[in-house]
């Protein structure tokens, strides 16, 4: 029998060995698993982290979910579930304190003489895209990497063709001057390098009451696809203490961005199965972690370096 732990957005999460969400929410999510590579690489360049990026299309396929009662059926889904998630990219820039340049950008004239109509964009190009305002960087995603027309691009950012073009215009004459130059990778503070480390090592001890201590007692944890909740209620590490797979973590790089890489061993050799992130907070504990070992199409979307063995 199942057992009802909590709810998170009115989802029941569940404990049967595993954690699992609610059955008609994660055949909601079967239905829609050939997009999720689009959307995740969608999100992960407006959000510029792979990681991020696939936060975000946890939170707009779950708000899909939640608004299928207004859905038009004689619509197609994909421009659907692309509105959704452009929208929760822009709030979740927002929220990290780039209102300002969101709302300048929205204020941008609507009307440019056009420049060059297509201008072929290269994978190089495809991330620096993170150096363009938001409604730029959405505009030059949707019309030059997912090829989608004008007037879908409109509607999909909520403007107009003509906005849509003078972004396009400026978006691109950015990205020329840009290509030969890319944004150096951030830099994460020596104190937060070495709670990843101490994450690693106590974990392939199996030393849970060691990795406990880094955690702070109101952390939260999302296993995605799986749970999203207190760390506390979600016996994370007790799941993984109970598995027969043989696991391992590492240290490694995402997006050239320092980072913990799951491993499996199969046929005698470590594969990478997943990327683990550590959100820390200033009194350095760990206040969120992300697993996202249930998102094979996170590890193609990016740059994934392991860097020790």
């Amino acid at each position: 029998m199942l057992r009802i732990l909590s709810e998170v957005g009115g989802v029941e999460v569940y404990m049967e060995g595993a954690l699992k969400f609610d059955a008609r929410y994660r055949a909601f999510l079967e239905t829609v698993s050939q997009l999720r590579p689009q959307l995740h690489r969608y999100c992960s360049r407006m959000t510029g982290s792979i990681t991020d990026g696939e936060d975000v299309v946890q939170d707009a396929l779950f708000r899909a979910y939640r608004s299928l009662d207004t859905f038009d059926d004689s619509r197609p889904l994909v421009p659907w579930l692309f509105r959704i998630a452009h929208n929760q990219c822009i709030d979740f820039l927002r929220r990290r304190g780039v209102r300002e340049e969101a709302e300048a950008a929205a204020a941008e004239p609507d009307f440019i003489e056009p420049g060059d109509p297509a201008p072929t964009v290269g994978p190089a190009i495809e991330h620096l895209v993170l150096n363009l305002p938001p409604k730029e960087r959405a505009c030059v995603l949707l019309k030059d990497i997912f090829e989608y027309s004008l007037e879908e691009v409109a509607e999909l950012v909520d403007s107009t063709v003509g906005g849509v073009k003078a972004a396009l215009n400026r978006g691109r004459s950015k990205l020329a001057s840009l290509e030969d130059h890319p944004a150096p990778p951030g830099v994460t503070a020596p104190e937060h390098r070495q709670i990843l480390r101490l994450y690693v090592e106590r974990f392939n001890n199996r030393d849970w009451d060691g990795l406990r201590e880094l955690i702070s007692a109101d952390a939260r944890l999302l296993v995605a696809d799986r749970y999203s909740g207190s760390f506390t209620d979600g016996g994370y590490l007790g799941v993984y203490s109970r598995m027969t797979v043989t696991w391992r973590l590492t240290l490694g790089e995402v997006d050239g961005e320092p980072s913990i890489i799951l491993l499996n061993i199969r046929d005698g050799a470590w594969e990478i199965e997943g990327i683990i992130r550590l959100d820390i907070g200033a009194h350095g504990r760990i206040e969120r972690i992300c697993d996202f070992q249930h998102c094979p199409w996170v590890l193609t979307a990016g740059s994934v370096v392991v860097r020790e063995s």
